[in-house]
């Protein structure tokens, strides 16, 4: 039986993908400050095969859990691009201009100064913020307007930018050792990963992409407008909504673990749209797997271009994101 072209093309954007996130993830755990080039990648594939070896150890404690929560952060900050992008016909869309991610911080900087940690406290209030200033963007949005991007983006910079001004007077509030934990924090930390972390980030956000996906033609039939989403038998209040909820979910649980990231969710979807087309079949897997090997490089050079010590993900993003997505706008538009 012969596969549908599309079936194949989703198929072969996925192998790709998964071709560079394996490289992405080699090259992630054979390097790092204790050394990088091809000799430390033979010596940590040397390394995995004997127990004793101090990089045996490093890699399996350290590089690896690091990895997996570079890609799972990457998967879903790219994800959630593309369904904002999606849902607000917008390249510039992204879970960050809706101030999702400013309430999220707002909650785990709560977490952090009352002494809160771990899935039981910042994580939740986290997730709290985050879906208290969706509510408040959907709330202003509401009734007949609510379905028209130009009202959720003017209404997701406003709520964004109090969350900023939130931020700043929390920080203001504290002056003992926890400042630069959450300044540190704030420009993206994955220094914390663990198999514990990763674990619940994991059962949190996998069940997220694959209702995504599910739903992947809807959104292509979003693209075309609200009326003719509706004329082909979807549900444009509920799926629109429903995905607003469901990518919130997982950038909230994301901010709490790792901080605020930038551009990850604007660069990685423009991209791969400029490279795949409109077909967000094909899109959703490629920004899930794509996004995962473009962040595990990102905190790859997070590690290993300091000369002592890491810098955050988060400025490694922004150098590359903001000069990158700079030139898709350029290139897009010529």
């Amino acid at each position: 039986m012969m596969l549908p072209a599309v079936v194949k093309r989703i198929f072969l954007v996925t192998g790709i993908m998964l071709v560079f996130l394996g490289g992405a993830m080699l090259l992630g755990v054979s390097m790092g400050s204790s050394g990088a080039g091809w000799v430390a990648i033979k010596e940590s594939v040397s390394a995995l095969n004997d127990p004793g070896s101090p990089l045996h150890s490093i890699i399996w404690k350290i590089r690896l859990p690091r990895v997996l929560l570079a890609a799972l952060v990457g998967a879903v900050l790219s994800l959630g691009g593309l369904v904002f992008q999606a849902l607000l016909r917008n390249p510039l869309a992204e879970p960050y201009i809706l101030g999702i991610s400013g309430g999220a911080a707002i909650g785990a900087i709560i977490g952090i100064m009352i002494g809160l940690t771990g899935l039981a406290g910042s994580w939740i209030l986290a997730f709290a913020g985050g879906m208290t200033t969706l509510f408040i963007v959907l709330g202003i949005v509401s009734g007949a307007t609510m379905m028209k991007k130009e009202s959720l983006l003017l209404s997701g910079v406003m709520v964004n930018a109090f969350c900023s001004a939130v931020i700043m007077f929390l920080i203001s509030l504290t002056m003992d050792a926890r400042l630069h934990n959450i300044m540190f924090w704030l420009m993206g930390d994955l220094s914390s990963a663990g198999p514990r972390e990763i674990t619940w980030l994991a059962i949190a956000v996998l069940p997220c992409f694959l209702i995504v996906f599910r739903v992947s033609h809807a959104m292509n039939l979003l693209l075309m407008g609200r009326d003719m989403a509706h004329s082909m038998g979807v549900n444009v209040r509920l799926t629109t909504v429903g995905l607003l909820i469901l990518t919130s979910f997982m950038v909230s649980t994301t901010v709490a673990q790792v901080g605020l990231i930038a551009f990850v969710g604007l660069v990685v979807p423009h991209l791969l749209r400029l490279l795949l087309g409109p077909d967000h079949r094909e899109l959703v897997p490629a920004c899930i797997f794509g996004g995962a090997g473009y962040m595990v490089l990102c905190d790859l050079l997070a590690r290993i271009l300091p000369r002592h010590g890491e810098m955050p993900v988060g400025v490694i993003t922004a150098m590359v994101g903001a000069p990158l997505f700079i030139y898709l706008l350029r290139r897009s538009s010529s």
